[in-house]
C-alpha cells in the first residue's frame, strides 16, 4: 500500500463522512448513500488512478441527481 493511497482514501472518506452526515439529517437518500459508497470504496480499490476517478465521480453524483 503506498501512501497515495492512504491520503487519497482518507480524503475520500471524510467527504463521503461529511455526505453521509448530511443525507442522514436532511433524508435525502442520494446523499447517503454516495457518502457510504465513498466511505467504503477506498479498501477494495488498489490503484490510485481508478480510486480518484471512481471516487470524483461518486462526489459529482448529487450535484446531478436531486431526489
Amino acid at each position: 500500500m503506498s501512501a497515495s493511497l492512504l491520503l487519497w482514501g482518507v480524503l475520500f472518506s471524510s467527504v463521503g463522512m461529511g455526505y453521509f452526515i448530511y443525507g442522514k439529517k436532511q433524508n435525502a437518500t442520494v446523499p447517503l448513500v454516495c457518502g457510504i459508497a465513498l466511505m467504503v470504496i477506498p479498501y477494495f480499490i488498489t490503484s490510485v488512478m481508478v480510486m480518484v476517478l471512481l471516487c470524483a465521480a461518486l462526489i459529482a453524483v448529487p450535484y446531478f441527481i436531486r431526489l
